[in-house]
């Protein structure tokens, strides 16, 4: 069972390569123990406090990538820190003011810092340039990979989806997200033969390599092979068109 403060909590399972379901146990209130399974994009939520859960066997698969969230009694930290440090306030009206503020409540610090942020640190003078009068539902700053449908499609190994989006823009085939991935890439690490075939066939650089520096980065066959092994029909179809294999050890 989860620590307090953490009484009611969500998993989201992001993504999955998996040989067989890897269930999640939840014994209820009512004693019994319920088996959840999940696919990407699908979310849990449980009284991660008041019920014992966890998986009880080992993950037979190569990835199993998960979100947690936990949730908090309200103005829970707050009342814990003053009790701690002494401090003679009334910490459920500090709590209200801060909603009211827009600061985070439990989180908010006279300053308007959350509290795992130093004050005076460079990382403060980031966060209070990204969150105008220290509001935490101020416009914060993007951070995405700049992945496109293309990529989503290519991993995975939707040729449906993909071909249509190729149809609608054709040079999508050649676009980098912010790690210099190409949607060739993404369905070379998936191992996906017919996405890969399809890119090709499509215009994609079979060559390509990862990356923004030209010269360095991964070719789609190096991410085969080493996602694969060399004995995978991905990685047969990239060597019978003359794909080369580049990566950094090579």
């Amino acid at each position: 069972m989860d620590r307090l403060p953490l009484v009611t909590s969500a998993i989201v399972n992001v993504a999955q390569d998996v040989d067989e379901p890897w269930p999640i146990e939840v014994i209820g209130h009512d004693g019994k123990a319920y088996n959840v399974t999940m696919e990407p994009g699908e979310m849990v939520l449980y009284e991660s406090h008041s019920v014992i859960h966890g998986r009880p066997f080992p993950m037979k698969g190569r990835f199993y990538a998960n979100i947690f969230i936990h949730f908090e009694p309200t103005g829970h930290s707050l009342r814990h820190t003053a009790k701690l440090e002494g401090i003679k306030t009334d910490v459920t009206k500090q709590y209200k003011e801060s909603v009211v503020n827009k600061q985070g409540g439990h989180e908010h610090h006279e300053d308007g810092l959350p509290s795992y942020i130093k004050a005076g640190s460079d990382e403060a003078s980031k966060w209070k340039r990204s969150h105008p009068s220290n509001q935490r539902s101020a416009k914060k700053t993007t951070y995405t990979t700049g992945s496109t449908e293309a990529h989503t499609a290519a991993s995975a190994g939707d040729v449906e989806s993909l071909l249509s989006l190729i149809d609608k823009k054709k040079d999508i085939v050649h676009k980098k997200d912010a790690n210099g991935w190409t949607p060739l890439h993404e369905g070379a690490r998936a191992g996906h033969v017919e996405i890969v075939k399809t890119l090709v066939e499509k215009g994609a650089d079979m060559n390509v390599l990862t990356g923004h520096d030209e010269g360095e980065g991964e070719s789609a066959l190096y991410l085969a092979i080493q996602e694969h092994g060399d004995d995978h029909p991905l990685v047969e179809f990239l060597e019978s068109i003359g794909a080369l294999n580049v990566g950094p050890e090579l």
